[in-house]
């Protein structure tokens, strides 16, 4: 039996991704620190085809240990995707940013997705079928003043999936890793990023797409050869090659 791991599960992208992905029959891992939202999720899936395996795992991703642990726990189910949706901003100018919070972010962004991408490659690199999402940003392709911080960690997301795919590519492995990069999307983030009880994306953002949008994008990718999925300054969606530069030292 094959599954679909999907970090960051219990709102947002990585929720409506679920749903998607289960509405093709795929059997799905859930990951997120929230037991309640992913139990819900569970139930919303279950109600929607009961024939389908939903296991649960809470993993705080901003605890590296516990990326090491959230995946040697899953070694005893055969993973045809994993997507790495877990992700966290920061909204402020960098003199004026709280580094915890900075911290926090680089360790969810970078540190964790670079080892579940590490492990995962690792085992599965020559399983057919198999495919590597990584989720990054639209912010991962061009600066946002105000939120350099978070830019950044979104450019090493890209750049660091762009050269894995590259680097599969070359040693002709079965496994496929891609890159989505969202513009705004209507989730929990934005209010997260600005440590805000409420954010009326309508009033505030003159285009957005709804977590539903992003994650019937993140099903394209999927479907396609093309390594980045990503949404254009008009808020169109777009299947590319590789965007960065590749420089073979091999």
């Amino acid at each position: 039996m094959k599954y679909t791991v999907i970090t960051g599960a219990s709102s947002g992208i990585g929720y409506e991704t679920a749903l998607a992905f289960a509405a093709r029959g795929k059997n799905l891992i859930l990951v997120a620190r929230r037991l309640d939202k992913l139990e819900e999720l569970k139930s919303a899936i279950l109600d929607m085809d009961p024939t389908i395996n939903v296991i649960v795992r809470t993993s705080d991703l901003s605890v590296t240990d516990q990326a090491y642990t959230l995946y040697n726990n899953l070694k005893e189910y055969q993973i045809e995707t994993w997507i790495n949706n877990a992700g966290l901003g920061e909204a402020s100018f960098v003199a004026e940013q709280n580094l915890d919070k900075v911290e926090t972010m680089l360790r969810v962004n970078i540190e964790t997705l670079t080892i579940l991408s590490t492990l995962y490659v690792r085992d599965y690199a020559d399983v057919e079928g198999t495919q590597l999402i990584n989720v990054s940003s639209a912010l991962g392709y061009a600066i946002a003043v105000g939120s350099v911080a978070y830019s950044a960690s979104k450019y090493y997301v890209s750049a660091f999936t762009e050269g894995l795919a590259k680097e599969l590519e070359m040693k002709g492995a079965k496994l496929k890793a891609k890159v989505l990069a969202p513009a705004i999307t209507e989730t929990e983030f934005v209010k997260k990023s600005l440590d805000t009880e409420e954010f009326d994306y309508k009033a505030n953002m003159p285009k957005y797409h709804t977590a539903k949008q992003m994650a019937g994008f993140m099903v394209n990718l999927y479907d396609n050869n093309e390594v980045v999925g990503i949404v254009d300054q008009n808020y169109d969606f777009n299947l590319r090659g590789q965007i960065y530069p590749i420089i073979s030292e091999f």
